[in-house]
C-alpha cells in the first residue's frame, strides 16, 4: 500500500506553493509518470516522498504518506556529491544486496545493463564516470536491494540506445508500481499506464495538478481536445455576451432618450411608463450578470516554452567545411586507455550530427575534443553546451548576471524579456542558478546560445533536461537552426526529428547508421 495525502509544497525563498493539496495512491501494476514543466516540482515531490529531510533546506511542506509493507528503490536526479569520490567497488559494497548476490547473478545483472562483469570492481571513482554509467551503477545497486516501489527520476538520462529499450523492459514489467519523471518521450510511450501532470498558471501564481488513468499519448490527445472544445463553448458564449450587452445598451438608450425628450405634460403618465421600462432593462442586466458569473472559462495552460535559436546570419554556405576531425585514437579521460581507433568526422554546411554509442565508450570525450578545436577557429562562430552545465554556469550568479555581457541596462531588460519567454518568473530570475533545476539551468545554457549569435553548436544531451510537452518545442527550434549542429544524444525522437546523420561510436572509429535504426 502506497499513498500520500494533502501534499503542500512551498518555496521557502519566495513563498511560492508549487504544489498544493496532492494526493495519490499507487497500486501493484500502475506505472506514473511525473510531467510538467522544469521548476514544477516534480523533482522535490519525488524527494519528499523517499526522505523529506532532502527537501527541508529550501522547502516547506505539509501532508502525509503511508507506506505499508513498501521497500522504497530511489534514483535521485544526480548522483549526491559524498558518493561521488567512492570507487565504484566502495559503492557496491556498501550494499547488502551486493553481497548476497552470486557471481552469475551480478554477470547477469551487469548484462541487462550492457556493462562487463569487471565493471563492479572498478578502482575508477563514481564521478569520474560517464553520466550514462553513473546512472546504471545506481540503477543496479537499486535492483539488487530489491525495492517493491521504484522511485526514478530521469532514469532514461544519458544512458544508451541499447540500455534504454531494457529499461522499457524493466518499467513496464515491474509487478509492483513505478512512480517516474522522464524527458524520454518513446520511453513514456511505451510504458507509463498514469500520467501525473504538474502545472504553474497564471504567470505562475497558481499551481494545478491532474491525475489520469490513461496512457501518455491518449492523455496529450483528449487534453487538447477537451482545451479546444472548452474554448469554442467559451468563445460562443462570450459572442452571445457581446450581441446581448449591445442589444441592452441600445434599449437603455432607447428608453434614457425618451425620458429626457418628453414633455411636462405628459411626464406623469408616460414617464412612469417608461421608468418602468427602465428599471425591467436594469434587472436585466443584473441577470445577465449573474448568468455571466456561471460562464464557461476560457481554457488555462501552462504554454511550453518558445524562443528561436539563431538568425539569418547563422547560416553556413553548403559548401563550407565545419569540420574535418581525424585521429588515430581517443584515449579517456584520465589517458589510461585507448577508447576508439581511426577516428574521422567530416562536416559540411548547416548538416546536423548526431553521435551515438555504450556508455562509457568516449562520446562525451569526443565531443570536449571537437569543441575545444571549433571554439578556437576564427571563422566560424561556436558555442559549447556540456553534459555537465556547471563547466560553463557559475552557480553563485542569478541567470541574469550570467548571460549579462555588457552591464547596459537595456541589455539587462532583453534577457529578463527572454527569460520571461522561457517562463521564467521575476523572483526566479533573482535566484541563484544553483537554486534552479536541471531544465532551467539548460534553457538559461539555451539562451546563451541563442544570445551568442553562434553558426555553429556542439551540444552534449541537448533535450535531456526538458519536459516531454517542451520536448517538440525544442527539437523543432533545434531543426530550424540554420547553421550546423554537432550532438551527442540517446533521445531516439532528437536523433530521428533533428538529425541530418547519426554516426555510432566503435573501438574501430564512427561508423554511420540509419535513422530507423535508434528509434
Amino acid at each position: 500500500m502506497f499513498q500520500i495525502k494533502n501534499v503542500t509544497l512551498i518555496h521557502k525563498k519566495d513563498l511560492r506553493t508549487i504544489l498544493e493539496n496532492f494526493s495519490l495512491v499507487l497500486n501493484d501494476g500502475d506505472k506514473a509518470v511525473m510531467i510538467g514543466e522544469e521548476g514544477n516540482g516534480k523533482s522535490s515531490l519525488m524527494k519528499w516522498i523517499f526522505d523529506p529531510e532532502l527537501v527541508e533546506d529550501y522547502l516547506e511542506f505539509q501532508g502525509e504518506k503511508v507506506i505499508s509493507g513498501e521497500k522504497l528503490g530511489y534514483l535521485p536526479q544526480e548522483l549526491p556529491e559524498v558518493q561521488k569520490s567512492k570507487t565504484v567497488y566502495e559503492y557496491f559494497i556498501e550494499s547488502p544486496g551486493f553481497l548476497d548476490r552470486t557471481p552469475k547473478e551480478l554477470s547477469r545483472l551487469a548484462n541487462d545493463f550492457h556493462l562487463e562483469p569487471e565493471f563492479y570492481y572498478r578502482e575508477q571513482t563514481m564521478g569520474s564516470l560517464s553520466g550514462g554509467e553513473r546512472v546504471k551503477a545506481q540503477m543496479m545497486r537499486i535492483l539488487m536491494e530489491e525495492p517493491t516501489i521504484l522511485l526514478l527520476d530521469e532514469p532514461s538520462n544519458d544512458i544508451d540506445v541499447e540500455t534504454l529499450e531494457f529499461m522499457e523492459e524493466l518499467i513496464g514489467g515491474w509487478e509492483h508500481a513505478v512512480l517516474f519523471i522522464s524527458h524520454d518521450e518513446t520511453l513514456i510511450e511505451r510504458t507509463a499506464n498514469r500520467v501525473i501532470h504538474f502545472e504553474q498558471i497564471r504567470r505562475k501564481t497558481k499551481c494545478r495538478h491532474t491525475v489520469a488513468n490513461m496512457p501518455y499519448r491518449q492523455y496529450v490527445e483528449e487534453r487538447l481536445h477537451a482545451f479546444e472544445k472548452q474554448e469554442q463553448i467559451a468563445q460562443g458564449e462570450r459572442r452571445e455576451k457581446r450581441i446581448r450587452d449591445e442589444k441592452i445598451r441600445k434599449m437603455e438608450q432607447s428608453v434614457g432618450a425618451r425620458l429626457d425628450g418628453i414633455s411636462k405634460a405628459d411626464r406623469d403618465a408616460i414617464g412612469r411608463l417608461l421608468k418602468k421600462k427602465m428599471k425591467n432593462v436594469k434587472a436585466m442586466e443584473k441577470r445577465c450578470e449573474r448568468e455571466d458569473a456561471e460562464m464557461t472559462e476560457m481554457p488555462e495552460q501552462e504554454e511550453a516554452i518558445f524562443f528561436k535559436l539563431g538568425n539569418k546570419d547563422s547560416a553556413i554556405p553548403s559548401g563550407k567545411w565545419v569540420l574535418e576531425y581525424e585521429s588515430e585514437e581517443l584515449l579517456s579521460a584520465d589517458g589510461t586507455r585507448v577508447l576508439a581507433k581511426d577516428l574521422e568526422l567530416r562536416i559540411r554546411g548547416s548538416e546536423k550530427i548526431g553521435i551515438i554509442g555504450t556508455n562509457g565508450c568516449g562520446k562525451t570525450t569526443l565531443l570536449s575534443l571537437i569543441a575545444d578545436e571549433l571554439l578556437n577557429r576564427p571563422d566560424i562562430r561556436a558555442e559549447y553546451m556540456p553534459q555537465n552545465y556547471e563547466v560553463l554556469l557559475n552557480l553563485d550568479e542569478t541567470p541574469v548576471d550570467f548571460l549579462d555581457q555588457t552591464g547596459d541596462k537595456e541589455e539587462r531588460t532583453r534577457i529578463r524579456t527572454y527569460l520571461g519567454s522561457l517562463k521564467f518568473t521575476a523572483d526566479e530570475m533573482e535566484h541563484s542558478i544553483r537554486e534552479l533545476s536541471g531544465g532551467q539551468k539548460a534553457k538559461v545554457l539555451l539562451l546563451k546560445l541563442s544570445l551568442s549569435g553562434a553558426n555553429v553548436l556542439v551540444l552534449d544531451e541537448p533535450t535531456r533536461n526538458f519536459s516531454p510537452l517542451s520536448g517538440p518545442v525544442i527539437r523543432r527550434m533545434l531543426k530550424d537552426f540554420p547553421g550546423a549542429i554537432i550532438s551527442v544524444s540517446h533521445d531516439r525522437k532528437y536523433l530521428t526529428e533533428v538529425c541530418d546523420k547519426i554516426y555510432k561510436l566503435t573501438p574501430e572509429g564512427l561508423i554511420n547508421v540509419n535513422l530507423i535504426s535508434v528509434n
